[in-house]
């Protein structure tokens, strides 16, 4: 190519560049918005988006999971968008890393997850079950959760009615929360175990394992953009020394 072709080639994938993390920075920017109004008023949040409470997202603490990522979106279109517009080498290094850094985590969290399927089930439990004893009860934002939850997946706790044993709620009403339990038989003891549902974990790793097909295209489509982000900022970084 001539000069004149390779330096129209530079700006156009500079300017593509610049569009795409400025997109990146400002989704980063709503999720972190979002993230904190569900902190701040989770319950409101539900009731507009009630139709979402079946996603895995409410088994963990959704709040902070969405300020997570929005804080991680912000920095990579920062990066991005301001090392492509003033062309400087060192954030576009920077950008590189952090996407690799995220796309290998990426990788290894899924090979946790579909390798070791029950590592990731311990881990959970040892964090989501003592806040359930904790918090469920006491804390009307996150009751109203995983009350939502619990009656959309048809489900009972993380891994079933005992992580409620012990619990806040189970000392001060003398029983598990109603939507643990399902359609009873008549003339049946409303508090037969046997009618308990099952936990929250297992349903909704189901219904991933039913929709797996469509999880994988999503992240397979997340992959092939974070691979092309980094090609992209690799062709500035060299083509900087050109200039």
């Amino acid at each position: 190519l001539s000069p004149g072709a390779k330096m129209g080639c530079f700006t156009f994938i500079k300017v593509m560049m610049i569009l795409f993390n400025l997109a990146i920075f400002l989704s980063g920017g709503t999720l972190l918005g979002v993230g904190i109004w569900v902190k701040v008023d989770g319950e409101s949040f539900l009731n507009i988006f009630g139709a979402l409470s079946s996603s895995v997202l409410q088994v963990v603490n959704v709040s902070y999971l969405l300020i997570v990522i929005g804080s991680i979106l912000l920095v990579i279109g920062f990066l991005g968008c301001y090392g492509a517009q003033k062309e400087s080498k060192c954030l576009l290094m920077m950008f590189f890393s952090v996407v690799l850094i995220i796309f290998i985590a990426e990788i290894a969290a899924a090979v946790v997850a579909l390798v070791y399927t029950s590592l990731a089930e311990t881990l959970l439990t040892g964090l989501v079950t003592p806040l359930l004893k904790e918090k469920y009860g006491v804390d009307k934002s996150f009751t109203h959760i995983w009350n939502v939850t619990m009656t959309e997946v048809h489900c009972c706790g993380l891994n079933n009615y005992t992580d409620f044993n012990n619990s806040y709620w189970y000392e001060t009403q003398g029983s598990y929360p109603k939507q643990c339990f399902g359609v009873l038989p008549p003339l049946a003891h409303p508090h037969l175990c046997g009618c308990l549902l099952q936990g929250c974990f297992k349903q909704i790793l189901e219904e991933i394992r039913t929709n797996a097909g469509v999880a994988g295209g999503v992240a397979a489509g997340i992959a092939a953009l974070e691979i092309a982000a980094m090609a992209v900022s690799m062709y500035l970084y060299c083509r900087l020394d050109d200039k």
